[in-house]
């Protein structure tokens, strides 16, 4: 990876990646900066009620937004939750940011502060109900746990005794159970989540480049979940958008890394790529 004439910005490693960057470059207030949460601004942790930030990535989001149209943090989470863990409110200079929760079903504003949300799938109620059942007859996993997500739950194996072997058991029972009630099981980082169909990163960020009229999109993910978001920008890209993927570089999901156009090193990466992102848009 080589630095850009742009101070310490690095350069994308295909011809689609440059162009996306230099469109960034070149027209910052056409340009949305969108970002996952979970393992590209906060490190993966064993409990994610313990997830924060980057003791950094605040300073660089304050940096970086009043410069380009938008700046979107685009997570799984409920939008309040990834606001008090990311630590973005009453921060100055981040008129510009907004955190599309529950993959674009809630939105939060840093200008008003306040969270907008769709109706909840009456689905969720009933898995949430049925789920402690399901878990018991597909066997005993030590170590399992199930989040609630609000509009969606998840099961997370990370820390059962065999992580891999509870996530591969438990698949099957939870994407029937997502079926009976008209939901989808979406897999991740040995996290398995039930939620609405038609809630996914894709549709969250397409909605948002939409709605802001952006002529320039980066997007940066680390996980399965972050797919749609992926192909969203590929296909922004085909329709005349430039686009640049960035991977917060995980060992575990090997697909985003082969997609991208940059991938750099975890959360530690992504607000360094930021930083120097701000900084070059500063020059």
């Amino acid at each position: 990876m080589t630095d850009t004439p742009h101070g310490s910005l690095p350069v994308p490693k295909t011809a689609a990646g440059r162009d996306g960057l230099d469109a960034i470059l070149a027209r910052p207030g056409k340009a949305v900066v969108a970002v996952d949460f979970d393992g590209t601004l906060a490190p993966i942790v064993a409990d994610p009620d313990k997830a924060r930030a980057h003791p950094g990535a605040v300073p660089a989001l304050a940096a970086l937004a009043p410069r380009v149209a938008s700046v979107a943090v685009i997570t799984g989470r409920p939008a309040g939750v990834a606001v008090r863990y990311g630590g973005f409110a009453g921060v100055p200079g981040l008129d510009h940011l907004v955190v599309l929760g529950h993959y674009g079903a809630e939105r939060w504003d840093a200008a008003t502060g306040e969270v907008r949300a769709a109706p909840e799938h009456p689905g969720v109620a009933a898995v949430r109900a049925e789920l402690p059942g399901v878990l018991e007859r597909a066997g005993a996993w030590p170590g399992t746990w199930i989040e609630e997500k609000g509009r969606a739950v998840a099961v997370h194996t990370r820390r059962a005794d065999d992580p891999q072997g509870a996530f591969d058991a438990l698949s099957g029972p939870l994407a029937e159970l997502a079926t009976r009630h008209g939901l989808v099981l979406e897999p991740g980082r040995m996290v398995l989540e039930i939620r609405p169909p038609g809630m996914d990163k894709g549709k969250a960020l397409t909605d948002h480049v939409r709605t802001t009229g952006a002529a320039a999109v980066l997007y940066a993910g680390d996980d399965l979940g972050d797919l749609p978001a992926y192909a969203a920008v590929e296909k922004l890209r085909a329709d005349g958008t430039p686009g640049l993927l960035v991977c917060s570089g995980s060992t575990e999901v090997t697909e985003l890394a082969t997609r991208a156009d940059l991938t750099v090193p975890g959360p530690a990466g992504v607000v360094d790529l930021l930083a120097a992102l701000a900084g070059a848009l500063h020059e």
